[in-house]
């Protein structure tokens, strides 16, 4: 199980990509560390995105997906020179970085347009599809070629159009000033013709001075005709460096090259909130067109106001959002316009930029006639009346960037701001738009103002300097209910309220009808809200109904309803209008209540089916309760509680019925018709009259007052008192009596008791009560207790006995041992001045000679208050200062010591008041600490590094008083410190600098002398191999970095996602779920580190290098990929049969394990097979196998077995697989009998054997002779075979992992969806059908398509359809060739609605199965005879495609692509076709061929220019098969149709400057013998290993073919016989007549026969070695197909459940007919054609060789879908006998996957029709469904009239005029003369 993967594309070593995980957010990032980039730029109609940055141009797919590369610099250049720049005209030039000022796509141009800092800012022409490339370049650009600001901070703007409709197309640019004063700020720049990017002739803002006016450009954008500009300039004519900047909108047409039209007009974007007039937002930042309603086309601009002088150009963080309908400023535009063209002195326009014209009085209507101004009109002007707009929303933060998406009628507004977040925010008018969220992009990255949505409007790029992210625009189904949908006031998003999930308005299904999609914005603002239920609450043990009222509600249709859930309790609803009506569940359904409540609180939802419509909370009260939660005041608590809860006196229990009498009953508080009520009627004590402090061991008697005993009738004499002493009730009698002064009080007398208690402290509270006699409780009015105290309990010496408070009269009694006693209990003398202190302890014994360090004194008797010894203590002759504050009486003195003179060691004097002072038995120290030395002495910045301070006296004072600093950084002490060491962990640095180190003994300080600590910069990750473990861990990771050896304690950390504790050892489970292993440092590049081991099925999180205080992301260290963990591997013991037995090992063998997941996540280099203590040496490591070749002899066991036990290492995986014994010979003892039975048995052998032999030879002397000399061959053959085998299986060791590595890198040249579907829908056609044109004449063209427009409505009859299909199948000559085309044609036909065709589909399969229920059910389907039988192959085969390309397809191209590769590394005969190595045996190549492999260096081009490529190749290769090796290396990454052809190329052997040699398969060099030619190889041209070698094009087009075949091409093998007498014989290995004679041995005899075929045998070893070279292919390509998980097609379930529903429909039982079924509408119809086709679906071509083994492979998959056993023997085909062991294992697979699609929730109707609909959605249009039409009408037409007569004899059809239709459809497309 693979837990986690990411990819990379390991030749881009700088770029990470990051597509699910992100610090801040979970959005799609692609990362470009170390390259700042500038601009970003998006191909709509690809959505491909385009990034530019310094030096860097990247292209990505619309995920983010990494496409190509290319590099703009550095360059060598200098803003003095022009290019190109040279070092002769340059000498000054110098390497630069180029910063991207332009990236625009050109969409009709085909290019990206890239313009540059460097070389005066010339621009380039990339192509779209690949950035790395440059069809146009400008070689020698001139200066009307320099088109952006070559200056870094300096900002280009621009815009692709025309001149004009039809116009030549043309770059518009705005540009600031940088240093040239002949540059215009705003120039027109051609596209097309010689001087791209040339401003000749194409217009050009004149400006007098630039460099005053000082241009900052913000945006450029076209629209109507026109091209606008967004600028901030000083204003008009003033001096450079001063003067205030101001946003202008300027305009020009697009067709005007001499910029007459050219009108720019002040933006002024006032804040709303200011209540000012004047313009305080004046600089425009950022902007983008979108359409606001109400206002159409419309400018949404970002303003900030000016910093003070000088930086008045630069924005502050004051920034505003205003929005500008363009016709506003269109109109702002002509009003200047008119002005300036009525009059030369009008104050609204004037002429700027110090040209030489001026506003004058020109003829009326000249703005009509000169709409793009003219020679004679003024230009340029520049209004004096701004365009004002109020600011929509205001920011204290900078925005920076803008975006505009519409949405519903609702135009939703995307800004970026400087801190790195977008604003997302809904705009409600053009003066108010309010944020609704906002996300973190990259924190404190200011946001590109380059923010544009994708081109579906679901997703916003969002560029920062470092990268690129894809933002949803809206991720409704984030939240979970009503009320955070809404609450997120998200436009987009609304509640659908019957699907019960949160999404975008069109995604409910039903919207449009009344309170069924709820939206913040509606007028309610909240979701479907209970506005009162009736009754509020109700008892629990009562059932009644209640009435929900809701504010509004969704229709609902007549069979819809709703239920009531009492928090799940499920009932049926009645709905009438606005209200409904719940019962509530029966009283034993309704659940406890909530703890520590009197109730339980539920949700009562309204549901409709498993969705919540609305629910409001209800309360099931139990008066019970009350009494239970409040002992103390059962009644009180009762008729006060919320709730309708009555108090029964003489039941004395709280009930919400009224059941006890209205004389026994006290109604609660709330009922204010009851005028017995409230809780100062309950009988309740009120409280204990006289002391409540009792000493232990006094007996005393309580007395309590009670009130309201009266209502307790009949209880006079049943009273008693209840102590609760140590959780255990006492009961006391007690007497009751009414006051007779104060009637309605009652006094209470409890009977006079001694108290003890178990605790062990000096108060003990114990509470009392009152009961009767009944055990009724009575009410206590508040809590009622006593205190017992026991003074001796805590007070262990005089002062502290004192010391307690005098209310307990506690006192210090003296005596044989003086306690702590109540003072009546003293019988001896009362002590009144407490014994001397006592000093027991001091802590710490050292102080600094400075002092200011605490100590602490424990002892007894240190004084009664802190005031008794608060200038008592003395250390030597200095003072201690006492804290009272942590002063304890008696116990405790906290004092700190003051400064010494010296170094002393002196005792400690205590003085308690004026009393006798005492001296401490330990002695105190003054010392002077001295840190000598440091180790280490640098660290990273990051911290965490251990440092270890080694000198004398470290230890002073306590540890806590300790504390050490590296310059002003903390450095933490960890563990102990000793007197002569202690360690500390660096704290995290800033800067790299080296700090003095010092330590802190409270105020003293001490440094070390001549020691410093260096902040070094951290270490560096730069490479993390390999990125993936097993769950049980230990595989090492290979490290490189630098600084790696500063590092302490280096880490590799898991962490994995939480988990509920559900495990059987949940202590297992680290609390934080990390995981963690230490590595191992190698040197100051790199470390090892060990994964850790971690919980099977874990989910991991992160991973992360911990590098002392440094946290390194995984993925930064491995350019994006994860650390994936996959299951642990298993490993079948050696012996199979009994594990208990040792595995026989035979010498010169190797052993082979089987097992599952080896090779997921280890090498084998990485794996450790031992047998005993010696290794068995590794050769291979497959998924299911791992091979390894044992010591040559045993080794010693080392346990307590008798053999040596094999063991394999995997991390830290563990196998025992069992013992090993070696097999050697000699090992068996035979015994004295047993010998001579051999010797006996071998010499009567011996004489039989030469009685035969007498017999033979008497019987034919020839047939003897013949017979030995086929044993001599034999003999040889033999011998030869088992070398032969063994160095097979040597080559087999070596080659798995090279091929699997090879072909890993290898890109899959998918074929495009309407190629595949063609292929499948018209096998064996070179040219589809489908791409013919009609045939018909243009001028009858638009008659047919009508026609067929018809027919296809026609096609969509149900009835038509199916009465069609019958009746051509019902015709004679109908052929199945035929009915196979009309099943295509309808598939294209109807492909546009692929749920309508399965629709037909299973309407004609249940005839079908109809007809073979009836006859043999087991032969459904197993041809192709029927039109439903092609409809289906077409309908799996469209529906799987996604399957193939996704999944399948990249097993299967790895199949291909190894067997091809494997193939080519034998000989191959060009002329019979047969190879060395095959899987089939007719394709064998038998003879012994001597080949040599060559290494020739390949030149891309021809001249030389490039690197050459190195090319594997045989010297038996013929010259055609060379170059398609050639070919194939070259172009490997490049779809086969798109390389160029063999025959159109000569090779050329290249040997020193002027020799060429031109090789070809047959000139006069050829060899002739007789009538055979040899085809030329390069042996025979005697090329060398490594020789140079080019392919250039042939010199003559035209060449007379070839007379023989090439079979590289793919031609099946030609006939060897049947050659024309005399003519020429071709061969290349082997002649035909020198092949084996094994394919001819019809005439011989039964003997030659056997002789025949047991010879190939021999070949069989090269056939096994082939298959195991494969299997690990095969077996992944078969896993694949047949594994049913989630990535099954739904059309798979969808028709695997619909054969079920038939066979159940006709009462199959049979398991066998069903599997029949299965296997002849998937594997058999589709698998098997894919298998042997890979070509359907990959754009590569198929040699016979490779088409030859695929077809043993298909026979296999074939067989292994069958459900009979196919026995084998030693008469059955050796390709049948390839996979005869691995058959059982695929047909357990093949039934293993049908029961697991059986048992996968079923695929509904409706999501088939949905994912039916999308297919036919994407994929529809690529098929040409008209020529589908008129073929399939050419069937109809000749058919025409049993059609007629099939539709009118067909009632249905009659109804609707079938009929009749087709006769119109007849007379539009053939002109056919009809009864119409």
């Amino acid at each position: 199980m693979v837990v986690s993967v990411a990819a990379t594309l390991p030749q881009l070593g700088v770029l990470l990509l990051t597509l699910t995980t992100h610090p801040c957010h979970p959005y799609p990032t692609f990362t470009c560390p170390g390259v700042p980039l500038n601009h970003s730029a998006l191909n709509p109609a690809t959505g491909t995105l385009y990034l530019a940055g310094v030096n860097r141009l990247y292209q990505l797919t619309g995920g983010l997906e990494l496409v190509s590369e290319g590099r703009t610099g550095p360059v060598n250049d200098s803003r003095d020179c022009v290019p190109p720049i040279q070092p002769t005209n340059c000498p000054q030039a110098r390497p630069v970085a180029v910063h991207n000022k332009l990236l625009l796509v050109d969409r009709e141009g085909g290019a990206l347009l890239v313009c540059g800092s460097a070389h005066q800012g010339v621009c380039e022409k990339r192509s779209l599809t690949d950035v790395g490339q440059v069809p146009e370049r400008v070689a020698q650009p001139g200066e009307m070629q320099y088109v952006a600001a070559d200056d870094a901070s300096t900002a280009t703007v621009g815009v692709v159009g025309r001149l004009g409709a039809g116009g030549r197309r043309a770059l518009f640019v705005g540009r600031g000033y940088t240093h040239r004063a002949t540059d215009a700020p705003i120039t027109t720049r051609s596209l097309d013709g010689l001087h791209p990017f040339s401003n000749e002739e194409m217009g050009r803002l004149a400006v007098g001075a630039f460099a005053d006016y000082d241009h900052r450009f913000a945006a450029a954008f076209a629209h109507d005709g026109y091209v606008y500009f967004l600028f901030n300039r000083r204003e008009s004519r003033a001096q450079r460096g001063t003067g205030d900047y101001r946003a202008y909108a300027a305009r020009i047409c697009g067709n005007d090259t001499n910029y007459y039209s050219y009108v720019e007009v002040p933006l002024d974007c006032v804040g709303a909130s200011e209540g000012v007039t004047g313009p305080w937002h004046n600089l425009v930042l950022a902007s983008a067109l979108g359409v606001a309603g109400g206002m159409g086309t419309t400018l949404f601009a970002l303003f900030a106001r000016a910093q003070a002088p000088p930086k008045q150009a630069w924005p502050s963080d004051r920034s505003a959002l205003c929005l500008y309908p363009l016709a506003d400023i269109d109109g702002a535009i002509e009003r200047a316009r008119e002005a300036c063209y009525s009059s030369a002195k009008t104050p609204d326009a004037h002429v700027e930029y110090h040209v030489k014209s001026s506003c004058t009085q020109l003829p009326e209507e000249s703005t009509k006639r000169y709409p793009c101004g003219y020679e004679h009109t003024p230009s340029p002007i520049a209004s004096n009346i701004p365009v004002q707009a109020v600011a929509a929303l205001t920011d204290s933060v900078q925005l920076t960037a803008v975006a505009v998406a519409s949405d519903m009628n609702n135009t939703v507004l995307f800004l970026g701001d400087r801190l790195g977040k977008l604003h997302k925010v809904f705009l409600r008018s053009r003066s108010e738009a309010r944020m609704f969220g906002s996300v973190t992009v990259q924190p404190g990255a200011p946001i590109n103002r380059d923010l544009f949505l994708d081109p579906e409007g679901d997703h916003v790029y969002v560029l920062t300097s470092t990268q690129v992210t894809k933002v949803p625009v809206a991720e409704c189904s984030r939240y979970s209910n009503c009320t955070s949908c809404l609450d997120a006031r998200d436009p987009y998003c609304g509640w659908c309220v019957l699907d019960g999930r949160c999404c975008r308005k069109l995604e409910c299904d039903r919207h449009q009808e009344a309170n069924h999609w709820l939206w913040f914005y509606d007028g309610y603002g909240h979701c479907l809200s209970v506005q009162s239920k009736i009754p509020a609450n109700v008892s629990r043990e009562d059932q009644t109904e209640v009435t929900l009222t809701l504010d509004r509600m969704p229709n609902l249709g007549p069979s819809e309803g709703l239920n009531c859930s009492f928090g799940g309790r499920i009932t049926k609803a009645v709905v009438v209008g606005n209200q409904v009506t719940c019962p509530s569940p029966d009283p034993g359904q309704v659940p406890g209540n909530d703890p520590g409540k009197d109730y339980v609180r539920l949700e009562l939802a309204l549901r409709f089916g498993p969705v919540t419509v609305g629910s409001t909370q209800f309360v099931f009260f139990d008066c019970r309760a009350v009494m239970v939660l409040e002992p103390d005041s059962p009644c009180r608590s009762c008729v006060t509680s919320a709730w309708d809860c009555k108090w029964c006196l003489k039941q004395n229990h709280c009930s919400h019925r009224a059941t006890c009498g209205t004389q026994g009953t006290i109604f609660n508080q709330n009922d204010h018709e009851a005028a017995k009520r409230g809780p100062n009627l309950c009988p309740y004590v009120e409280r204990i009259e006289g002391s409540t402090l009792i000493p232990v061991g006094q007996k005393r008697a309580l007395k309590l007052i009670g009130r309201n005993l009266n209502l307790l009738e009949n209880e006079w004499l049943g009273y008693q008192c209840v102590l609760n002493i140590d959780n255990r009730p006492k009961k006391l009698k007690a007497d009751i009596k009414e006051d007779e002064e104060h009637p309605g009080i009652y006094i209470i007398n409890c009977q006079a008791e001694e108290f003890r208690y178990q605790a062990d402290r000096m108060e003990h509270d114990v509470g009392v009560s009152l009961e009767t006699a009944s055990s009724f409780r009575i009410d206590n009015l508040g809590e009622l207790k006593v205190t017992v105290y026991n003074c001796g309990i805590g007070q262990s010496d005089c002062s502290r006995c004192q010391v307690t408070e005098p209310r307990f009269g506690c006192v210090w009694c003296s005596g044989g041992l003086p306690t702590c006693q109540y003072h009546q209990f003293c019988l001896t003398h009362v002590v009144q001045t407490c014994p001397l202190p006592d000093i027991a302890e001091i802590h710490p014994l050292t102080a600094p000679i400075e002092g200011g360090i605490d100590i602490t004194i424990t002892g007894t008797n240190l004084g009664r208050t802190a005031a008794d010894i608060e200038e008592g203590v003395m250390v030597g002759g200095f003072a201690c200062v006492v804290d009272p504050a942590r002063y304890r009486p008696s116990a405790r003195i906290v004092c700190r010591v003051t400064a010494s003179k010296e170094a002393i060691s002196v005792p400690v004097k205590v003085t308690v008041r004026d009393r006798l002072s005492i001296y401490s038995t330990q002695t105190f120290t003054y010392q002077d600490p001295q840190p000598q030395s440091l180790v280490p002495v640098k660290g990273p910045l990051a911290g965490g590094t251990a440092i270890t301070i080694t000198g004398s006296r470290l230890l002073t004072g306590s540890q806590s008083d300790i504390s050490v600093f590296v310059g002003k950084l903390p450095c933490h002490i960890v563990g102990s410190v000793s007197a002569d060491q202690l360690v500390c962990h660096t704290s995290p640095s800033s800067q790299t600098v080296g700090l003095p180190v010092s330590l802190k003994y409270g105020p003293a300080r001490k440094v070390l002398e001549g020691a410093v600590y260096n902040y070094t910069n951290n270490p560096r990750l730069t490479s993390a191999n390999p990125t993936s473990s097993f769950y049980g861990g230990g595989r090492a990771i290979y490290v490189q970095g630098e600084d790696l050896n500063i590092v302490q304690n280096p880490r590799l950390t898991i962490s994995l996602k939480p988990t509920a504790r559900k495990r059987r050892n949940p202590e297992f489970l680290p609390q934080d779920n990390e995981f963690s292993n230490p590595c191992n440092v190698t040197s100051a590049f790199g470390m090892v580190c060990w994964t850790p081991t971690i919980p099977d099925n874990a989910r991991p999180i992160a991973a992360a290098f911990v590098l002392d205080n440094l946290h390194i992301d995984f993925r930064n260290v491995t350019r994006g990929r994860e650390l994936s963990y996959y299951r642990n591997p298993s490993l079948r013991n050696l012996n199979n049969t009994d594990g208990t037995k040792p595995y026989i090992y035979k010498l010169e063998n190797f052993i082979s394990v089987e097992g599952e997941n080896l090779n997921k996540a280890m090498t084998k280099e990485e794996v450790i097979a031992l047998i005993g203590d010696e290794k068995c040496d590794l050769k291979t490591l497959t998924e299911h196998n791992l091979y390894c070749v044992p010591p040559k002899t045993q080794p010693q066991a080392t346990g307590s077995g008798d053999f040596p036990k094999f063991i394999v290492l995997m991390g830290s995986l563990r196998f025992d697989l069992g013992e090993v014994r070696y097999d050697t010979e000699g090992q068996a003892v035979f015994t004295l009998h047993t010998k001579i039975g051999l010797v006996v048995g071998a010499v009567l052998l011996v004489i039989l054997v030469a009685i035969i032999i007498l017999v033979y030879r008497r019987k034919s002397q020839k047939a003897v002779r013949d017979f030995e000399k086929v044993l001599v061959q034999l003999v040889n053959l033999e011998t030869r075979v088992g070398d032969q085998c063994r160095r097979e299986f040597t080559d087999l060791m070596t080659e798995m992992n090279d091929l699997t590595g090879d072909l890993e890198g290898t890109r899959i040249p998918f074929l495009d969806y309407r190629t595949y579907a063609e292929k499948i829908f018209f096998p064996g056609h070179r040219e589809s059908p489908l791409r013919q044109d009609l045939g018909v004449p243009e001028s009858r063209r638009q008659t047919v398509d009508q026609g067929l427009n018809q027919l296809s409505n026609l096609l969509n009859n149900k009835s038509f359809l199916i009465r069609l299909v019958h009746t051509l199948e019902d015709q004679q000559t109908f052929s199945a060739r035929d009915r196979g085309y009309v099943a295509s044609f309808l598939t294209v036909a109807l492909h546009g609605k692929l749920e309508y065709l399965t629709d037909i589909m299973k309407t004609l399969l249940s005839t079908l199965i109809d007809q073979y229920v009836a006859k043999n059910p087991k032969l459904m389907l197993r041809r192709t005879e029927t039109v439903v039988e092609k409809l289906l192959t077409n309908w799996i085969s469209l529906c799987l495609y996604s399957f193939l390309r996704e999944h399948a397809g990249d097993p299967l191209y790895m199949l291909v692509r190894a067997i091809k590769h494997q193939v080519d590394k034998g000989p191959v005969d060009q002329k019979t076709g047969k190879a060395k190595y095959s899987l089939n045996d007719n394709r064998l190549l038998r003879e012994v061929i001597e080949y040599r492999p060559l290494v020739l260096n390949v030149l891309v081009k021809s001249d030389g220019s490039v690197p050459t490529v190195p090319v594997r190749v045989l010297d038996v290769d013929t010259i055609n098969q060379a170059k398609e090796k050639i070919l194939e290396q070259i172009h490997k990454g490049t779809p086969y149709s798109q390389r160029p052809r063999g025959s159109t190329l000569d090779l050329e052997w290249r040997s020193g400057v002027a020799g060429h040699l031109t090789l070809s398969n047959e000139d006069v060099t050829s060899v002739v013998e007789g009538p055979w030619k040899r085809l030329n190889t390069l042996q025979h041209y005697q090329v060398t290993d490594g020789a140079t070698v080019a392919l250039v094009p042939k010199a003559h087009t035209s060449l007379p073919k070839e007379p023989y075949r090439d079979h590289l091409l793919g031609e099946k093998t030609p006939m060897l016989d049947d050659v024309e007498e005399g003519a020429v014989k071709y061969w290349h290995l082997v002649k035909p007549m020198e092949e084996p004679e094994l394919l001819r041995p019809r005439h011989s005899s039964l003997r030659e026969r056997e002789r025949a075929k047991a010879i190939p045998e021999i070949y069989l070893t090269r056939l096994l070695s082939m298959k195991g070279i494969h299997q690990k292919f095969v077996d992944d390509v078969f896993q694949t197909i047949l594994s049913a998980g989630p990535t099954v097609p739904l059309s798979v379930k969808y028709f695997f459940d619909y054969l079920d529903d038939q066979a159940a429909r006709h009462g199959i039982v049979d398991p066998e007919i069903i599997h029949i079924w299965k296997t002849n509408s998937l594997p058999l119809r589709f698998w098997l054609n894919i298998l042997k086709n890979p070509n359907f679906i990959f754009d590569i071509q198929l040699s016979d060789n490779v088409d030859a083994a695929l077809s043993v492979i298909a026979q296999t998959f074939l067989d292994s879908c069958t459900t009979s056993e196919h026995k084998v023997g030693r008469d059955s085909p050796i390709n049948k006998l390839l996979y005869a062991k691995e058959i059982p294992r695929y047909r357990q697979m093949v039934e293993k996957y049908y029961a697991d699609i059986r048992q996968m929730p079923s695929a509904n109707y409706q999501e088939m029709n949905s994912a039916l609909t999308e297919q036919s959605a994407n994929c529809g249009p690529a098929l040409n469904s008209t020529v589908a039409l008129h073929e399939l009408y050419k069937y109809i037409s000749k058919y025409y009239d049993q059609i007629m007569i099939a539709l009118e004899g067909d009632p249905t059809a009659q109804k609707s005029q079938l009929s009749y239709r087709l006769q119109q459809v007849a007379a539009l497309v053939e002109n056919k003369v009809t009864d119409l």
